[in-house]
C-alpha cells in the first residue's frame, strides 16, 4: 500500500521540526546569558527597571541601578557601571553611589 503525503502535511511536519530546533537554540542561548544590573544605557534595559518603569526599554538613566541587561555569563562584574559602588555591573539591583 502506498501512502501519499499532502503538501500541507509535509509543510506542517517541517515547520514543527524547525520550531523545536529554534526552541532548543533559544533555551541554550539563555543559559549562556545572565542579568546584569547597572550597565544598561537609558532606555536600553532588557526588563524590570523597578518603580516607575514597566519592562524593556523603560530605564530612565544610564546605568540605572535597578535596571538590568542580559550579558554573556561571567562578564557582569567585569562590565563598567558609573552608578555601582564597585564601578562594575552587579548581579542584583543595588543602591546607586552618589
Amino acid at each position: 500500500m502506498t501512502t501519499k503525503l499532502s503538501a500541507a502535511t509535509l509543510a506542517l511536519a517541517l515547520g514543527s521540526a524547525l520550531s523545536l530546533s529554534a526552541l532548543t537554540t533559544t533555551a541554550h542561548a539563555a543559559d549562556d546569558m545572565q542579568k546584569c544590573f547597572g550597565v544598561a544605557e537609558a532606555g536600553k534595559n532588557d526588563c524590570a527597571a523597578g518603580a516607575g518603569t514597566s519592562c524593556a526599554g523603560t530605564s530612565k538613566t544610564k546605568d540605572q541601578a535597578n535596571a538590568w541587561r542580559l550579558v554573556p555569563a561571567g562578564t557582569c562584574t567585569q562590565t563598567h557601571s558609573s552608578t555601582s559602588p564597585t564601578g562594575f555591573g552587579q548581579e542584583a539591583a543595588f543602591t546607586a553611589k552618589s
